[in-house]
């Protein structure tokens, strides 16, 4: 069991790094940057999520590829979505390693069966009641899911958004949430009310997971939805209104400890 000034010590650091990493500076390299180009409130979501959908890899990467689809849906993402412009589209062009543009379609159909019935994803999550749930991304994501599925024929797609949802991180999901609903006016954007800051998960990956172990925050193996909800447990408890600005701390001590292994 871990000491009271050792973990004094370690919610100091992690305050520290937190307020670090979260300055503007840390926008040019981050996905964060495409949704963050827009103002509409639609624009914003759709960017968010297909910046955070392919979010899995070297960053420089990632961007590179939120790049090439931004340009293939021009300067107005929900327009190109309301009106179907990507059902014309190859559905074999790679877009971002095993995310092609059958996944980019299938997400879009999704989102643009959405927009038919709502307004603004936000407003979507707000009916389908993510926000008062204790696990809002799980519980959007199955929403989400299920349009997509009727709006694909049935047919079901990882590739656009997770399927196996008892046991995923949400890694990419919780990523979009973060960008949408954290208020600070620094990195995250805040544009969305549907739900509170202080229920929003860490997007855990394999760093973040990696670093939390590394401070003692966890012990599971697994970067699973386990995993996920014990580490945010335990940043809760130092931050209950506002758990995931830890992600920035977890990311920027992960990446000081592999520059210095560099």
């Amino acid at each position: 069991m871990q000491e009271i000034s050792e973990i004094t010590e370690i919610k100091d650091l992690l305050d520290f790094e937190a307020a670090r990493i979260n300055n503007t500076n840390f926008i040019a390299d981050d996905p964060v940057q495409f949704p963050r180009r827009f103002s509409r409130l639609e624009d914003i979501e759709i960017v968010a999520l297909l910046s955070s959908a392919i979010a899995w890899g070297n960053r420089k990467m990632i961007c590179r590829d939120a790049e090439k689809i931004l340009s293939i849906m021009g300067d107005a993402p929900a327009d190109y979505v309301r009106d179907g412009a990507f059902e014309s589209l190859d559905p074999d062009i790679n877009l971002h390693r095993t995310f092609f543009v059958r996944n980019f379609q299938h997400l879009l159909r999704g989102l643009k069966e959405i927009y038919r019935r709502y307004p603004s994803l936000d407003a979507f999550s707000s009916a389908v009641g993510a926000g008062e749930t204790e696990a809002p991304a799980w519980h959007l994501a199955a929403a989400i899911n299920a349009v997509m599925a009727d709006a694909n024929n049935g047919i079901l797609d990882s590739r656009a958004l997770p399927q196996n949802l008892k046991t995923t991180a949400l890694k990419r999901l919780n990523m979009a949430l973060r960008w949408l609903v954290r208020d600070d006016g620094i990195v995250d954007m805040g544009v969305w009310k549907s739900i509170p800051k202080s229920k929003l998960f860490i997007p855990l990956d394999v760093h973040v997971g990696n670093t939390a172990r590394e401070l003692g925050l966890i012990t599971r193996k697994a970067n699973d939805r386990i995993t996920t909800e014990l580490l945010t447990s335990t940043l809760r408890r130092w931050r209950p209104d506002d758990p995931a600005i830890y992600d920035y701390a977890l990311f920027g001590i992960g990446i000081n400890a592999r520059n210095s292994a560099n």
